[in-house]
């Protein structure tokens, strides 16, 4: 993933930094994405992406890319600084489940405690991008267009 880190803040109602990450928003649970809310875009931001992904995923796919991603949304306008739990708003791409939309955490039952990066992009430009990207080919389009990204991050064990 490209890194342009920025003085934007992620939170989330249901999890502090570094804190648990709750079973409902797990594949354990009722598997529905959290609220987020994010502030301090830089200036000239027209658009956003979330992101999900679990590093600690014991995967390498022969592109070379690694862990485990759990949400790609994107086509998210400027006036948008918030997610309610179980979003329907942007566009959604396909998590590594090969499902489209989130698939929460759910590591593999005594692999141990997994972060998950939640990340928020934001763009120079608004997109319009089709469904179903994974987060590799989203990020081959948004690379040259992100200004500044931020992290929430998040842990989970079975």
């Amino acid at each position: 993933m490209p890194f342009a880190p920025s003085d934007m803040t992620l939170t989330s109602p249901a999890f502090g930094n570094g804190d648990v990450i709750p079973t409902r928003h797990s594949g354990e649970g009722e598997d529905r994405s959290p609220a987020l809310k994010w502030s301090d875009a830089p200036a000239g931001t027209a658009g956003f992406a979330v992101v999900c992904h679990d590093p600690d995923a014991p995967l390498v796919s022969p592109a070379g890319t690694y862990g485990f991603v759990h949400w790609a949304l994107y086509n998210l306008p400027a006036d948008v600084t918030s997610l309610e739990e179980a979003t329907t708003l942007g566009t959604a791409g396909i998590n590594d489940m090969g499902n489209i939309g989130y698939n929460g955490p759910m590591p593999p039952a005594g692999h141990g405690l997994h972060r998950y990066y939640f990340w928020v992009i934001a763009l120079d430009r608004v997109t319009d991008l089709p469904e179903g990207l994974t987060l590799w080919q989203l990020l081959e389009k948004l690379e040259p267009h992100i200004l500044g990204m931020n992290r929430l991050v998040g842990s989970y064990q079975r």
